[in-house]
């Protein structure tokens, strides 16, 4: 009888924990195939201008009886061993990527620090994309179609039938003795700006113009995307390899406990 309750005890404490360790397990390889997605979708817009990297935010969690209440975190005990990681979110890398240049009017890159404003629907988003075109009637818009606005908040407007224009250094359109400033604004925080695709940004509170001081547009120029391929291609090696082990170790704690079972299941 006191083999038997070992036994019962020792398949108690492992189906406890082994299968716990099979879920941490699979929550990491979980965690790296969410970053391997954002990896991957910063590979496909290695040639898109203006794009920004997104970055993953893996963070580490209490073991389950530390968020349960039931073990006090940092007792070391064998319910504090640990949580694992999971993918906390991701976050924008807003560095400033390298300016080529085009030659074409239409293309424009922002020196430093802001954004151009642009119009989709019935709001207002934020871009670094400046690779714009002109629409028949001679609206400024974004490859996407959408007007890029001016410091009024009205679309940029060049006339085809009025002659010659030209963007200065401080982000105006000249044309004909007329000049439409670019809307060129910054939110207080990158924080406060959320991806929502199409190289545009969503403010979470009201973007302010930039200062006279701060307003520096090449013309015929673009910023090119923030991807770095090698950095990418390093950081997807990476993920792939700890994907690789987190599986082994479900596959290891799998057959131990198939054999644990098994021994049991024999006494």
């Amino acid at each position: 009888m006191a083999a038997k309750g070992l036994q019962g005890d020792a398949a108690n404490r492992y189906e406890t924990h082994m299968p716990y360790g099979l879920y941490i397990s699979a929550d990491g390889a979980q965690a790296q195939t969410d970053r391997l997605d954002v990896i991957a979708n910063n590979l496909a817009n290695v040639e898109t201008l203006g794009f920004k990297r997104e970055l993953s935010i893996l963070q580490s969690r209490y073991a389950e009886a530390a968020q349960q209440g039931v073990a006090t975190p940092g007792s070391g005990s064998l319910d504090d061993l640990g949580g694992g990681v999971r993918l906390q979110g991701t976050t924008t890398d807003f560095s400033t990527a390298a300016v080529k240049q085009t030659g074409s009017p239409t293309d424009m890159a922002i020196q430093g620090e802001g954004f151009f404003l642009v119009r989709k629907g019935d709001d207002t988003y934020l871009t670094r994309a400046g690779n714009f075109r002109i629409s028949g009637s001679g609206e400024l818009l974004t490859q996407q179609g959408y007007p890029v606005l001016s410091d009024s908040r009205t679309p940029i407007t060049i006339r085809p039938d009025g002659g010659p224009w030209k963007t200065t250094a401080e982000g105006s359109i000249l044309q004909n003795g007329v000049a439409q400033n670019l809307a060129l604004v910054k939110p207080a925080s990158l924080g406060d700006l959320a991806s929502v695709g199409e190289n545009l940004f969503r403010p979470l509170a009201e973007a302010q113009a930039l200062p006279s001081a701060e307003r520096n547009v090449a013309s015929g120029c673009v910023e090119l995307s923030g991807v770095q391929p090698t950095t990418e291609l390093i950081d997807m090696l990476e993920t792939s390899r700890l994907i690789e082990a987190n599986v082994n170790m479900i596959k290891t704690q799998d057959e131990m406990l198939s054999g644990l079972v098994s021994r049991v299941l024999k006494a």
